[in-house]
């Protein structure tokens, strides 16, 4: 069984982040709590090191990890040129869920980067994963720390759930506080280009610095390098079949009372991943309220926690809808999306 350390999130212990940081520096993988989900860390300099990561989660080399690094000003560690438009968002959003494509130096191994010249860097805002990167001395490359296509861990039991044995360590530092993962940012072009949306809206990102485009949903081929991770057509996804409803919210619920009661005459158990106003119309169904609707941060923390514990109940259906595409709507319809097995 995986060791699993304890801490609290706000003062982690020094004497665990030296352990789990001895971890790292023999070339072991840790797991450990970022504001956005559970992250698979190992020395991102070490291509040994990084390849347990691929090893543990079963993850294809074409799709590239993100640097973790304690401080925007140690992102020319990994990167060959930090432009200033960088440091005008890292002001508002750094340590935060802003990841940030940059031109890499030739000592990133090619395995972080899926043999890109581009290597993806941010600063995560929560105390034990800075603490670790600073006590490991290294940068930390870390996707989520979960089975390759599943839905991300936000809790240490998830990645136990996933992982147990596969690991060296986890460190448990509660749920995770934004849910769903980092926007991806790719500075390199101009105008700059959203790669994945998440944490930060890109309305907040417009405010700074002006006009951002948005890559298409088209999701990538599965064997082509992966200018960001996060861009396959199946990404997030739980084990029961997911259907998400698109369209406006009335239509959708109908749409999806239609799909439960269809499914229920089939025998099927029907899981409901929902906002809690959403639930009143169903019966015999099993909810997972996610929050309120005009609440879209909670919306996004409850998202997989919501997929997974709908799967520990044994459902075979999981049905949704949108929430809209402004703010963190546009994250959360991306990996609805992605986990989706139908969109109708």
């Amino acid at each position: 069984m995986t060791p699993l350390l304890t801490l609290s999130p706000h003062n982690p212990d020094p004497d665990l982040i030296r352990q789990a940081a001895a971890v790292i520096q023999r070339r072991g993988v840790v797991a450990f709590p970022t504001e956005t989900v559970y992250g698979l860390g190992a020395n991102a300099l070490d291509e040994e090191a990084v390849a347990k990561i691929f090893h543990a989660k079963g993850r294809p080399s074409n799709d590239p990890l993100i640097v973790h690094m304690a401080s925007v000003d140690e992102m020319n560690l990994v990167a060959a040129n930090v432009p200033p438009v960088v440091k005008k968002l890292a002001a508002h959003f750094c340590p935060g869920p802003l990841t940030f494509v940059l031109p890499k130096l030739p000592h990133v191994p090619a395995s972080v980067t899926a043999g890109l010249n581009t290597v993806a860097v941010r600063v995560p805002a929560h105390p034990i994963a800075l603490a670790l990167i600073r006590e490991s001395g290294v940068p930390i490359a870390a996707p989520s720390a979960n089975r390759f296509g599943h839905t991300s861990p936000t809790t240490a039991q998830h990645v136990l759930d996933d992982l147990n044995g596969r690991i060296d360590m986890i460190l448990d530092g509660g749920a995770a506080s934004v849910g769903v993962e980092s926007t991806i940012l790719d500075v390199t072009r101009e105008p700059v280009m959203i790669l994945r949306p998440g944490g930060v809206a890109h309305e907040a990102i417009e405010r700074i610095i002006g006009k951002v485009e948005l890559r298409n949903n088209r999701p990538n081929s599965d064997d082509e390098a992966q200018a960001a991770p996060g861009l396959l057509g199946k990404h997030y996804t739980p084990n029961a079949e997911l259907i998400l409803c698109k369209g406006e919210k009335d239509s959708a619920l109908e749409k999806l009372f239609g799909l439960a009661k269809q499914a229920q005459a089939e025998g099927r158990s029907v899981g409901l991943l929902l906002a809690n106003e959403d639930m009143a119309s169903f019966e015999s169904c099993v909810p997972y309220p996610l929050g309120s609707s005009a609440d879209l941060e909670s919306i996004a923390r409850n998202l997989y926690a919501g997929m997974r514990a709908l799967d520990n109940q044994g459902v075979s259906l999981i049905l949704t809808r949108d929430f809209g595409k402004q703010g963190l709507g546009l994250a959360i319809h991306d990996r609805l999306l992605r986990a989706a097995s139908q969109i109708i």
